[in-house]
Formats: structure tokens, sequence, C-alpha cells
């Protein structure tokens, strides 16, 4: 077995169980290289392509390895790589799927509690020495808290489900919205309601993003549906950039159709210094708290899903079929 690892040599080194791969498996580490070209003539006659999440497996890399049978995410992700294509060959894409489900849920919360008490503009305005004035007038605006506030998960897979486990800690008040339904017996355990998509935004006061990418999903957060939320209401997104039309969510904030907004990631990635909600005024940039994607990439998360993948990788090497299989194969 070759494996052509497209992903960050010291990332496999660190999280991955080297005892459970075997010697006679030759890794070729391309790292973060794009250039088809000489991913080929580094790997081209791999059996298997592990890519990180953000990293394009394009068409024509695959139609030019002979001998591939899987690509894998090494996270949840799959929009970077083509699985049209990889269907048409026969070839297997599989991803780390509820992996890091709990990873993720914590940095849902995490953002909600960054956005209700404004921890990175109290953090800049203290280090500023302005901290009795953030704290009088805060005061006077209002600080809210999570347990009073109604939170809307949109998509109920694992990391919604984990999401809703946590939010019950803070006894706050949960209703999702999901394409399926939960049954009735794991809505009572996780304590939630089901409402539909346009009951549950103008209804909760904090909407939680938990949807995949895809044509489907693009924009699904855009003006009409900023406007059915409150105006003291605040937008999470941990799933993709994608699904939040980043213009319209510009138009929100600066309407005050929302009042805020808690990202892990957006779009496109990776950032860079010109996209459109790095260009705010200061008033409307303070509404936004940002993380860098890593709601599910901590320790515990890479761990699991380097572990799943090297399980996956000997299922195919010993001509079984892989779990996790997102291309219809």
């Amino acid at each position: 077995m070759k494996i052509l690892l497209m992903t960050l040599k010291e990332r496999i080194e660190r999280f991955s169980d080297f005892s459970v791969i075997p010697k006679s498996w030759k890794l070729i580490f391309a790292d973060f290289e794009t250039d088809t070209q000489k991913l080929i003539e580094m790997g081209g006659d791999a059996d298997v392509i592990l890519a990180d999440a953000m990293q394009p497996v394009r068409k024509e890399l695959i139609d030019a390895m002979p001998h591939l049978k899987m690509i894998h995410s090494e996270g949840v992700g799959y929009d970077w790589i083509d699985v049209r294509a990889a269907k048409e060959k026969g070839v297997f894409v599989c991803n780390n799927a509820a992996a890091n489900s709990k990873a993720v849920a914590e940095q849902a919360v995490l953002l909600m509690l960054a956005v209700l008490r404004r921890t990175v503009e109290g953090d800049r305005m203290v280090r500023e020495a302005r901290q009795i004035e953030a704290k009088s007038n805060w005061s006077l605006e209002g600080i809210r808290e999570l347990w009073n506030c109604h939170v809307g998960i949109i998509g109920m897979g694992a990391i919604g489900q984990e999401t809703a486990k946590r939010l019950k800690g803070f006894e706050s008040k949960v209703s999702y919205y999901s394409r399926h339904r939960l049954p009735e017996n794991l809505e009572h355990e996780l304590q939630v309601d089901y409402l539909p998509p346009n009951e549950l935004l103008s209804k909760c006061d904090i909407i939680s993003l938990h949807l995949p990418s895809s044509t489907e999903t693009k924009n699904f957060m855009n003006l009409s549906r900023f406007r059915l939320m409150k105006k003291s209401s605040v937008l999470i997104n941990t799933a993709r950039g994608e699904v939040v039309n980043q213009n319209d969510l510009i138009i929100a904030l600066k309407e005050g159709l929302i009042a805020g907004a808690g990202l892990d990631t957006i779009s496109p990635e990776p950032v860079k210094p010109d996209n459109v909600l790095l260009q705010l005024p200061e008033e409307i940039s303070a509404k936004i708290t940002f993380s860098p994607h890593i709601g599910g990439v901590t320790e515990q998360a890479v761990k699991q899903m380097h572990k799943f993948v090297w399980a996956n990788i000997r299922r195919v090497g010993e001509g079984k079929r892989p779990e996790n299989i997102v291309n219809g194969l």
C-alpha cells in the first residue's frame, strides 16, 4: 500500500499511532502541495490519498492515478474533493464524520458565550485601560446570560446533537430544525423540540448552524432569513463559511437586523486580507467574534480522526469496503 499524504507531515507524526501502520506501507508526504503535476510525480502510483479537509483533490489528479482506491478527508468536510470524478472512476471518498463532533460543539458554545459577553471587545478595552467604561456602558445596555436564551440549532447531525447536550448544562431552551426529524425518544433525551425553519429563526435568541456545505445549503443564511430573526439575536457558524451569505450578513449587522455573530469559519478559506468581513468599520466589526476554524482540530479530535483513517486504509488494503463513504459507491 502506498499513501499520498496531502496534509501537514508534522500533524501526522504527532497525532498518529505508527504502531498500527504496517511497515510495508509507503507514506509519501506532500504537505500542502497543490500543483497537480508535482503531486503525480510524487505519488501518482499511490493506492490512497489522505487529504487535509481544505486541500483540493482535483479530477486531473484522480484520473492520473491508476491504482487509486480511496480518497480520505482528514476531517469531516470533503467539499474540496471532486467526488463526482472519484465516483466515475470507482474510487471511494470517505470522511471523518462525527469524529470531532464534541470538539466543534464546545466551540459553538464558546462562541455563544463570547458574543453574548463581548469577550474580544472587552479584552481590547481592558488592555486600553477602559475597563470602567466597558463595565458601566455594557451593564446599562444589558448583558445576556446563556441560560436565558432560546437556542435554535439548524442541522441536527452528530455536532448539532452534541451542542444540544452541552446546552442542557446551561439550562438553555433548545429547539432545532433538520431535514429529518429526530425520533421522539431522542428529542426527549436531548431536551429539544422541533420547529420549522422560519419559526425557529423568528423565535430564537441564538441560531447555531451545523449544516454541511453543498449546493443546497450554500447561502442558506441570506437576507430574507436574517429579516426573520430577532433584532437582539446572534448567529453562530461552526459549519462552513459558504452556508452564510457574507454580504447579507454585513447588511444584517449594519441595519441592526441581528445583534452579532460568532464565526469559526468564513468564505473563502484560507482567509485573505481583502475578505469583505475584514473590511468593516469598527462599530460593525465589533459585533463579530472570529475564531480560526479550529473547532474540530483539538488534540483529542485529531487523534481520533487519524485512528479512524488508518483503520479505514487497512480495510481497503484488505479488499473490504471502507466506512463513512460519502460519494455513493
